[in-house]
């Protein structure tokens, strides 16, 4: 039987672009995953399809797996001959009982590789704007532990040359004895007005920053009902926060925003919600699939030469259509007969990626307004327009009013996609998002379609609906909705630019 291999990973405090790179290479190729509470579950998305999953995690006081347990896993996983990957919040050897799994691991004869991760006390204090160490203030840091192994015969921490000799502490799990560790401090002779900060689910988007002094932050915990994780963090460093305090600044910060797309396109937009702050939920609400039937799109394709104008109107029409056209093995030089128009940049863009020019493109980004701006060149000229199979009339419609001879293909079907993520269906019906977005009709009728059998009660009292353009708004109005932006320009930065400016404009 061939060995196993154990990777105890280190997966950062909270935000999944904190993992490293070998990190997330040794989760891509492992066969088994155990992860914490702790480690963000975004990372499961990196797993692959087959790997079989564990979840591991604690609360406080709450420990449904065992540690002993965990251990016996590891071993018994990595005895089998299984690549696992052991993923953990922060860094494992840092109060992460990291240590204890290697030790079990190490004695059954069952290789293993520790993954550094970054810990809490170096990424919360830096997401909350203030340095471990500054030259300023302090050359001296140290990491405790609020919460040690209740099993101890005594305390391991000696607070009394802690507290007036380090610089910054820095402590972890410290919410459940907070009151009795501050004391401590303050008793080794560590001035009660030092400054202190509470970092509270540090890293996320929904990082809380309470700044207080020693003296006072056991009522600090009290008054802004700090739960954990928390970290608390004493010494004159924090006092830089004031000056350096950069991700509780971001336009969109703790903005919770519901994305609808076709899970593919909806990584643009949640990155670029993400790096402006927002605490983004993924909902999928449409899947693109190809046509039930190729015949029409594969006949049009071939004879691309006999029209004078093909119109493509969104980016899953340039991909299906030149997807195909590899597919039939066809030369994308037989495109140069026809005039190429596109609706929207993207679209463009698109074709320009493929080396195709686009001669012209109207200003406004619907189709109504290409078929006014090829009105007047069209009467008697064929056009063919490569679509999704539900895409509005109103674009054939009018070149047919203008004269022209127009073959309608579907190129892509826009069809539900009835998956479910548990995260975003508890998130609706807690009322816990603050923005849908909608970037076209088929999103929002599939968003209602979806929900049906969710209570949106909750979320309809104060959500706010954002629309990337006019059709996708009117759709949203028959359906009921209270649209409260459209973005100016039909794109998603312009759909992330009006989400901004109502963002700013109403908190």
């Amino acid at each position: 039987m061939k060995k196993g291999l154990v990777y105890i990973i280190g997966a950062g405090p909270g935000d999944p672009g904190l993992i490293t790179v070998k990190g997330l290479q040794a989760l891509r190729r492992a066969d088994v995953v155990l992860y914490d509470r702790l480690a963000n579950e975004s990372f499961l998305q990196e797993c692959r399809p087959d790997a079989e999953l564990i979840f591991v995690g604690k609360m406080p006081d709450q420990h449904p797996v065992p540690q002993h347990e965990i251990n016996r896993l590891l071993v018994e996983k990595g005895q089998a001959g299984n690549v696992v990957a052991r993923l953990k919040g922060g860094d494992p050897y840092i109060f992460g009982r990291g240590g204890e799994e290697a030790e079990d691991l190490a004695a059954a004869g069952v290789p293993f590789e520790i993954v550094p991760g970054v810990t809490a006390a170096i990424a919360a204090t830096a997401y909350a704007g203030i340095p471990a160490t500054h030259r300023d203030c302090t050359s001296t840091v140290a990491f405790i532990t609020g919460h040690e192994d209740p099993n101890k015969a005594e305390s391991a921490v000696d607070w009394s040359k802690i507290g007036p000799s380090i610089g910054t502490i820095v402590i972890y799990m410290g919410i459940k004895h907070s009151e009795k560790n501050i004391q401590q401090i303050i008793d080794s002779g560590r001035s009660p007005d030092t400054p202190a900060a509470l970092i509270q689910q540090g890293t996320l988007p929904s990082q809380r920053t309470v700044v207080a002094t020693l003296g006072t932050l056991t009522q600090a915990i009290k008054e802004h009902d700090i739960k954990p994780p928390t970290l608390i963090v004493i010494g004159e460093v924090v006092n830089m926060r004031e000056k350096l305090t950069w991700f509780e600044t971001r336009p969109l910060f703790g903005a919770r925003v519901l994305v609808t797309r076709s899970r593919p396109q909806a990584s643009k937009l949640v990155t670029e919600l993400d790096a402006l702050g927002a605490s983004v939920t993924e909902f999928h609400s449409i899947k693109i699939e190809p046509p039930l039937d190729f015949d029409p799109l594969d006949n049009a394709i071939m004879n691309a030469a006999d029209f004078d104008h093909v119109v493509f109107t969104s980016v899953n029409g340039v991909e299906s259509f030149f997807g195909r056209t590899r597919n039939l093995e066809l030369d994308i030089r037989d495109l140069k007969g026809p005039r190429i128009w596109a609706i929207g940049p993207a679209t463009r863009d698109a074709l320009l990626d493929r080396g195709v020019v686009v001669e012209k493109l109207p200003m406004e980004y619907f189709a109504k307004s290409l078929g006014e701006a090829m009105g007047k060149s069209v009467s008697g000229q064929k056009v063919l327009l490569p679509r999704a199979d539900i895409a509005p009339p109103v674009l054939r419609e009018d070149l047919e009013a203008a004269g022209a001879q127009v073959t309608e293909v579907t190129a892509y079907r826009t069809v539900l996609d009835e998956s479910m993520p548990a995260a975003a269906a508890k998130a609706i019906e807690a009322g816990e998002i603050d923005y849908l977005t909608f970037t076209s009709s088929s999103t929002v009728r599939n968003f209602l379609e979806k929900c049906k059998n969710l209570n949106l009660d909750k979320l309809m009292q104060h959500v706010k609906v954002i629309s990337i353009g006019p059709v996708t708004t009117q759709t949203a109005k028959d359906l009921g909705f209270n649209v409260h932006t459209e973005a100016d320009e039909f794109t998603i930065p312009g759909l992330v630019d009006a989400l901004v400016e109502f963002h700013t404009d109403n908190t």
